[in-house]
């Protein structure tokens, strides 16, 4: 059997980009969720993919939308990461923001977005896998993501050769 705690202990030796997952239903209720799980999964067809746990209050929002816009962070977007991450109740207070073109939430200072139309759901363990069919996505500017390591924030370090 293997301890969870030990397991999160030693998977967070990895190191992973942070995402913030948004998404805006019919009624203009703007919904966001922090995400360390983002990956690309398909070039053709273009697929990516987040795992939201399955306690999440945020995802069924999202899900029930169909659709979302992953915003990549950029280094300098700490702040960003950690209201999202909490139980405010409005985490869109008084934060400006552009749209994608399916017309999610984006937030300016992110690195890059990916806009997509959720494909499929599946079920994984504690987790859902979120597939999304890419239809948008763009660089924005920034070079240094925000990354989680060892359970904490931190940027990018310098380029290996």
């Amino acid at each position: 059997m293997i301890d969870p705690k030990h397991f999160r202990n030693v998977l967070g030796a990895y190191p992973t980009g942070v995402a913030l997952i948004t998404a805006i239903d019919d009624e203009g209720e703007r919904t966001g969720m922090v995400v360390g799980s983002f990956t690309s999964i398909s070039l053709d067809p273009p697929l990516v993919g987040f795992f939201p746990d399955k306690g999440s209050s945020t995802y069924p929002k999202i899900e029930k939308v169909g659709r979302f816009c992953v915003n990549v962070l950029g280094s300098d977007q700490k702040a960003l990461c950690q209201r999202f991450a909490s139980k405010q109740s409005d985490k869109f207070l008084d934060l400006a923001h552009g749209t994608s073109p399916s017309g999610q939430p984006v937030f300016d200072e992110a690195l890059a977005w990916v806009d997509c139309a959720i494909e499929r759901i599946e079920d994984i363990g504690d987790h859902w896998l979120v597939i999304g069919r890419v239809e948008a996505l763009d660089v924005c500017g920034g070079d240094t993501p925000l990354l989680f390591h060892r359970g904490g924030y931190h940027s990018s370090v310098a380029l290996v050769d």
